[in-house]
């Protein structure tokens, strides 16, 4: 059996390791993409025309087309929770099965949520880049996060986890989620309307789906409260930029933090992050050696239990894998 791993040179030294490609390796004949662009359809049909598996990092799609021109593909496999690149009813009719890995990152993006809020309230990004600049900082009033209250959005894995470590600082923690129910003692659970008008720090850990898009518009912006600081580690869409930037400008929002966007590759967007107001990281939530190794070693026991004729855990349509191997 072959596998084919789409990460660029630079990609796979990032987002994959040597320690899970060894293991890749060692489970099947591997073939490497050693382009420094990602691979278009076209290219990934070329690379992939003999291969049993595709691997894929967040930067190949692989859209409908693909599935039709590449017969002998049984399985593709996201290196990441996200498969929004990746169509899945195309997949399904054809019969390939799609997996993708469990959230590696959660102790990552907790942690850099906190250290987002953490610079919001003191201002060390400011301060940083006037000692460069040879300019002398603003002695400004810090907030402490201790006796002040966090509003939460998305209480999936990264929520629980963060609201336990703001809890354990002493915070309120407040929790929006209609689909999920929040029975930590110290939690509070709240609907959306009452979180953005109590919350000082508001943070959009959402899942992103059409019923999230532009979850945090102008309107919900008007909602919060005066001085508040806004911070997205979910998805871009989940946040109008432009009302963003608009509620910083007028001063109703004190700061934004941002490890996502409407840039590409869920980017922050450029203009966004330039205003002096927002802290913004180029999507590297979950960019650590053990977010990333959980995930790509995911991959490995996946193709494994593909090897071995069994529905892997993180599979998505395993009722339409018919191209399973004999």
């Amino acid at each position: 059996m072959k596998i084919l791993l789409t990460h660029t040179p630079r990609a796979r030294e990032q987002y994959y390791g040597p320690e899970a490609l060894a293991a890749l390796a060692a489970a099947a004949e591997t073939r490497l993409h050693e382009g420094e662009a990602p691979l278009g359809p076209d290219a990934l049909v070329a690379a992939a025309a003999d291969v049993d598996l595709i691997v894929a990092d967040r930067a190949t799609a692989v859209p409908a087309a693909v599935f039709g021109r590449l017969p002998a593909l049984r399985a593709v496999l996201r290196v990441a929770v996200d498969i929004s690149t990746i169509d899945v009813a195309a997949a399904s009719a054809a019969g390939v099965l799609v997996t993708r890995a469990r959230p590696g990152f959660v102790a990552a993006v907790s942690e850099l949520a906190l250290g987002m809020m953490i610079d919001l309230s003191r201002g060390i990004s400011r301060s940083v880049l006037a000692y460069r600049a040879g300019d002398a900082p603003e002695i400004r009033m810090g907030r402490q996060l201790a006796g002040s209250t966090a509003g939460i959005i998305g209480y999936g894995v990264i929520g629980r986890r963060l609201a336990a470590i703001l809890a354990g600082l002493g915070m309120e923690v407040l929790v929006s989620d209609p689909h999920a129910a929040v029975t930590e003692a110290g939690l509070v659970q709240v609907g959306l309307p009452e979180l953005l008008a109590r919350a000082d720090y508001v943070v959009c850990l959402a899942v992103a789906s059409p019923e999230t898009r532009d979850l945090i518009d102008a309107a919900a912006l008007a909602r919060c409260k005066p001085g508040a600081f806004l911070l997205n580690l979910s998805r871009g869409s989940l946040v109008d930029e432009d009302a963003v930037a608009a509620a910083l400008r007028e001063g109703r929002l004190a700061g934004a933090a941002l490890d996502v966007g409407r840039a590409p590759d869920e980017m922050p967007s450029a203009s966004l992050a330039a205003l002096p107001q927002v802290v913004a990281t180029p999507h590297v939530g979950g960019l650590t050696p053990q977010a990333i190794a959980a995930q790509a070693l995911e991959t490995v026991a996946q193709v494994r239990a593909i090897l071995a004729g069994r529905v892997p855990e993180g599979a998505v349509n395993a009722e339409s894998w018919t191209r399973r191997p004999g």
